[in-house]
């Protein structure tokens, strides 16, 4: 399952490849807690859907199940920027986890923060445990996301959210199966769902969501980014400029 791991460098940043020219990942070395990848920070976006504290007080999100490790982006930033969140990592190679170790500053593994070797979709199906957030941004070299782009994969990962549980996966936008990897989204969880609008890479960032309904306009997303770039550095007003001129968001309101 181990996929040629090459490591190249240009302009301060670094970046994994899986033996082709496509990029499975990239951090910025003086920078390592920054998203350097547009949709890596597009796949944090649900920071603008919930509140970060609930009217119970509780934090969003306390637990984080992020599905292929690439360079270990999106865990660095999670691990680093939410600490009341509990992270779990899984990557079906064994050689992936390694690269990140070495070239990546994958976090140590502690009571907070483990990865798993394995197959995502096997551990959703196999571990029955409530998520409030699941990236899932697994490929293989040849930018093919197999079982993790089906259907029956999303309806599991849904059954496994937590009453205000919210679902990105990355969707590698010029591939032929673009559109229909959004409408499966979109049936499995039941229209509760959206693609946000492309960004500069190529890649689709979609979200679907479980539990409480999400009702956001965009003003109320402007300014959330606007704090959430101050406390963390996470530009994601582009998105919202994107959301705002795209035709997703009938009336100026983000509804999930």
């Amino acid at each position: 399952m181990n996929p040629p791991i090459e490591i190249s460098e240009e302009a301060g940043v670094r970046y994994l490849h899986f033996g082709s020219d496509w990029i499975q990942g990239a951090m910025r070395i003086r920078k390592p807690h920054a998203l350097e990848l547009a949709y890596t920070r597009e796949m944090m976006a649900g920071l603008l859907l919930r509140d970060g504290l609930a009217a119970d007080g509780a934090h969003w999100p306390r637990k984080v199940l992020i599905i292929g490790l690439g360079a270990a982006s999106l865990a660095r930033f999670v691990h680093h920027h939410l600490p009341q969140a509990k992270i779990r990592v899984v990557e079906i190679a064994p050689a992936v986890v390694a690269a990140a170790r070495q070239f990546f500053k994958l976090p140590a593994e502690d009571a907070r923060f483990s990865v798993h070797i394995g197959c995502g979709a096997q551990f959703v199906l196999e571990h029955d445990e409530a998520w409030d957030y699941v990236l899932v941004d697994g490929f293989d070299r040849n930018a093919r996301a197999g079982v993790l782009d089906t259907e029956p994969f999303h309806q599991a990962v849904r059954a496994r959210l937590s009453k205000r549980g919210i679902m990105a996966v990355n969707l590698f936008g010029r591939s032929r199966g673009y559109k229909a990897s959004v409408e499966r989204i979109v049936r499995a969880f039941d229209d509760r769902a959206l693609a946000f609008p492309s960004c500069d890479s190529g890649n689709v960032v979609a979200f679907g969501a479980d539990g409480e309904p999400i009702e956001r306009s965009i003003e109320d997303l402007r300014e959330r980014a606007r704090t959430l770039k101050a406390e963390t550095g996470l530009d994601l007003l582009p998105t919202v400029t994107r959301l705002e001129a795209s035709s997703a968001l009938p009336g100026g309101v983000l509804r999930l």
